[in-house]
């Protein structure tokens, strides 16, 4: 089973998403950021129900729980379960092939339509007259490769006849941790965006710590009056919880978005691709004033422990809005 969730999808809903799915089969593969597959074959016996049947409980679900609308492509591999939820053109939908049917409905299709062909390779097939998901199947296997190359020309012959021998890998999506903070009014004022950015800096930090996770990367949002958002995100040349390694990234991402008259109304800063903190290796620093910060870190952790997140606070006085 393929789903196609709504695009540009909130990650939060996307992994409700997931949960739905994993609920009526154990092995669900997410594809970000708005795709996921499930094995069918021991979900069939356990539920008693066809595949058709299966996807429409998803599809049941998700809109009643989550208000959001999926396309279920169903079908014995996973090329033909990824097509067919690409041909269901409504916002929502389930389209089941049966094993006995792959060939027959395949072959009208064009070539683009078949799931992992390109649009270069597209390009390729038509420059030599071979429109249609049939045709590519039926021209020898030799001829494919000479037209799009060794590994993938051979790879387009055997998905064209709806062969696939690809098994659904059980993989969930990283865990992410956000701070939001919304402004009492729109701003244009730089020093308050920063100081707002620095209150997410140090929240999200501490929230790390106190979970024994470091974050591999950081994903600033910033909303503007009107609705509009921009977004950047980047990799951290380390995995860190550390309020001096987050910061600094914080800080480069923030100039990156070239701020000059935009009025500001919410800024989210979300820790990406967690991991648990005893992965993340620890060298001995020969630069004795950060060693002299993360002391006072651990510090102000304990102090936070004992008298509440509140002992400490960064120097600004925005409101905090989750």
């Amino acid at each position: 089973m393929h789903g196609r969730c709504p695009d540009r999808l909130l990650e939060d809903l996307y992994r409700q998403v997931l949960e739905q799915m994993a609920q009526l089969s154990p092995i669900v593969q997410a594809l970000p950021p708005t795709a996921a597959l499930a094995e069918l074959k021991g979900a069939l016996r356990y539920h008693g129900v066809d595949a058709a049947r299966l996807g429409e409980m998803l599809r049941v679900r998700v809109i009643s729980r989550l208000g959001v609308d999926v396309r279920v492509g169903i079908g014995p591999s996973i090329t033909v379960a990824a097509t067919a939820s690409g041909q269901i053109t409504g916002p929502g939908g389930v389209l089941a092939i049966a094993p006995g049917q792959v060939a027959d409905w395949l072959g009208p299709l064009p070539v683009e339509a078949l799931h992992g062909i390109g649009p270069r390779q597209a390009q390729a097939l038509h420059d030599y007259g071979v429109h249609r998901i049939g045709l590519l199947a039926s021209i020898p296997p030799a001829t494919a490769q000479r037209l799009l190359g060794g590994r993938a020309g051979r790879q387009a012959a055997d998905r064209a006849r709806g062969i696939d021998p690809r098994p659904v890998i059980p993989r969930t999506l990283p865990a992410t941790a956000s701070v939001h903070r919304a402004f009492p009014q729109h701003t244009l004022d730089g020093a308050a965006v920063r100081a707002a950015l620095l209150d997410t800096v140090v929240t999200l930090a501490l929230q790390l710590r106190r979970r024994s996770q470091a974050a591999r990367g950081l994903t600033l949002t910033l909303r503007f009056a009107g609705g509009t958002t921009w977004e950047k995100a980047r990799r951290l040349a380390e995995a860190s919880a550390h309020k001096d390694d987050l910061r600094t990234m914080a800080y480069w991402l923030i100039d990156a978005a070239g701020l000059q008259r935009g009025r500001i109304t919410a800024i989210t800063l979300k820790g990406d691709d967690l991991i648990p903190a005893g992965q993340v290796a620890e060298q001995i620093s020969l630069d004795q004033s950060r060693e002299a910060r993360l002391v006072a870190e651990e510090v102000s952790d304990r102090i936070r422990a004992k008298f509440g997140p509140c002992a400490i606070r960064p120097a600004t006085t925005l409101l905090r809005v989750s």
